[in-house]
């Protein structure tokens, strides 16, 4: 079968939004439009039997703007501040705006403790389970509020790969303000070709990501996203970059439908999640 003809049959499906896809670039405000948008999209692939995970960045981006912050905070505790302003305005308009669908939303928050630890892990599994099982739409970011450097996750990129694999998902969806792998930064050269299809993620490919974002708002670049596919298909689930710009691109992805770049699962018997976390303390 055609490498995208069988998204249509995933059954467990990761989605991930970033900061730029949820907000207005003028004013950093929350784009009310585009957040409707995505909640109908999901609550839509929960209508077809699917389940579907919603990891959503955006808590600090809403926060400084309730805040009323000119720029992004550098300060730690200012950002946390923002973060927990931010958390509790998004989830808000998730919950109305999934409970408009017949949908029910659950705010989960990790931060990198949360997966080490052999106990925390296990529960956090178990609640995701428990949550799918009563068909609720497990909506997730980090704990940014408290998790100080040491425990950070670093960006969503990288924190809903390993969602996907914890939760065993069979595709991981990254949405964000590029059209997906390119030879090149687009961005910078305009010669730089697209790549539709990845079937193996090597360390020729993993040198391309330079770690670029031209989001005032993001934090992730090619390189996060690199490394979450590296994740996610040694997990065993295909993963796409995709641009967020028209979340009404999620129903045409999971259609098969030819958008982003694919990257093709590659199951790693050697691959152990907490092996990888472990790398990401040295």
């Amino acid at each position: 079968m055609d490498l995208r003809e069988r998204l249509k049959d995933k059954k467990r499906i990761v989605i991930k939004v970033g900061s730029s896809s949820l907000t207005h670039e003028e004013t950093g405000a929350i784009n009310l439009t585009k957040l409707e948008i995505l909640v109908r999209e999901i609550s839509d692939l929960k209508n077809t039997g699917k389940d579907v995970i919603l990891v959503s960045s955006g808590a600090i981006a809403v926060g400084r703007q309730a805040a009323g912050l000119s720029k992004k905070p550098d300060q730690i505790a200012e950002k946390q501040a923002c973060a927990a302003i931010g958390q509790a305005k998004l989830m808000m308009l998730y919950q109305k705006l999934f409970s408009e669908y017949g949908q029910v939303g659950a705010q989960i928050l990790m931060t990198k403790k949360t997966m080490l630890d052999n106990l925390s892990r296990v529960n956090a599994l178990n609640t995701f389970q428990a949550l799918m099982a009563l068909g609720a739409v497990p909506i997730v970011n980090e704990n940014d509020t408290i998790s100080t450097f040491e425990m950070r996750f670093g960006d969503n990129d990288t924190l809903s790969a390993i969602v996907a694999a914890l939760v065993d998902a069979d595709l991981l969806i990254l949405l964000s303000d590029i059209d997906g792998l390119f030879t090149d930064d687009p961005n910078k050269n305009p010669d730089a070709g697209f790549i539709s299809v990845v079937d193996h993620v090597d360390d020729q490919l993993m040198e391309m990501g330079k770690g670029s974002t031209g989001s005032s708002v993001g934090t992730g670049g090619m390189a996060t996203k690199l490394a979450a596919a590296k994740i996610a298909t040694s997990a065993g689930a295909d993963m796409i970059i995709a641009n967020g710009s028209d979340f009404h691109i999620i129903h045409k992805l999971v259609q098969g439908r030819d958008f982003g770049t694919i990257f093709a699962a590659q199951p790693d018997e050697d691959f152990y999640l907490i092996d990888y976390l472990e790398k990401l303390t040295d």
